[in-house]
């Protein structure tokens, strides 16, 4: 994508948009649970005439089942709607390290330009091969495996960036009271989940229905 949800973290971090978070975060991730918020904040940033902002995690099983789906999606409307992703990090739940290391994982393939091309790749590893990939080491094995420059990675991984960028993740899912996984949400104003789709299968057509709305 052209437009990379790591320059809205900056933007928001240097905003102070993400100094008062509108609610707190639940402490750890609930996969077919949701509890509906009205009001929910705007849009990060617009960049088209709409924007999904996607919540998940790589050990998610409904987020791994999304993934392809999505990116279907997504795809059917370039030009329409620009796709954000945002990794989960729930603070102080009991798979915050895990999260926090497959967060820091993601904002590095991004900042290399190589979430699209790997995103369902991550997933395939850390869900079906059950692939370790929370530390540096073995996260630049696996990635100069995929093909990309391992000194690049390396240098990606460590930088002041992408530190900001995990950085800034619990806040994030505080100011969109994300408490399921995945988690959608369009133009700041409305979600889906599989709680609200009816499963994971229907959520790029309520996706369709919330974009369609006047």
């Amino acid at each position: 994508m052209k437009t990379l949800l790591r320059s809205a973290v900056l933007a928001a971090v240097s905003a102070g948009l993400l100094a008062a978070p509108a609610a707190a975060a639940p402490d750890a991730p609930h996969e077919g649970a949701h509890l509906a918020r009205p009001g929910l904040p705007q849009p990060l940033r617009a960049a088209a005439p709409h924007e999904a902002v996607e919540f998940f995690w790589y050990d998610c099983s409904h987020s791994a089942a999304l993934e392809e789906p999505l990116a279907r999606w997504a795809a059917r409307h370039t030009g329409e709607v620009v796709l954000h992703r945002v990794p989960a990090i729930w603070t102080g739940g009991p798979d915050e390290r895990l999260q926090t290391a497959h967060a820091r994982l993601f904002y590095t393939l991004e900042r290399l330009g190589a979430v699209d091309r790997l995103q369902a790749r991550v997933f395939r590893a850390v869900r079906t091969e059950k692939a370790d990939l929370t530390t540096e080491d073995a996260a630049a094995e696996w990635a100069a495996e995929q093909g990309l420059d391992e000194r690049d990675f390396r240098a990606a991984y460590r930088s002041s960036e992408v530190d900001r960028a995990v950085a800034a993740v619990p806040a994030l899912f505080a100011r969109y009271a994300v408490d399921e996984l995945p988690t959608v949400v369009v133009d700041g104003t409305s979600r889906t989940a599989p709680s609200r789709a009816g499963g994971v299968a229907g959520m790029p057509a309520e996706l369709d229905r919330l974009i369609a709305r006047p």
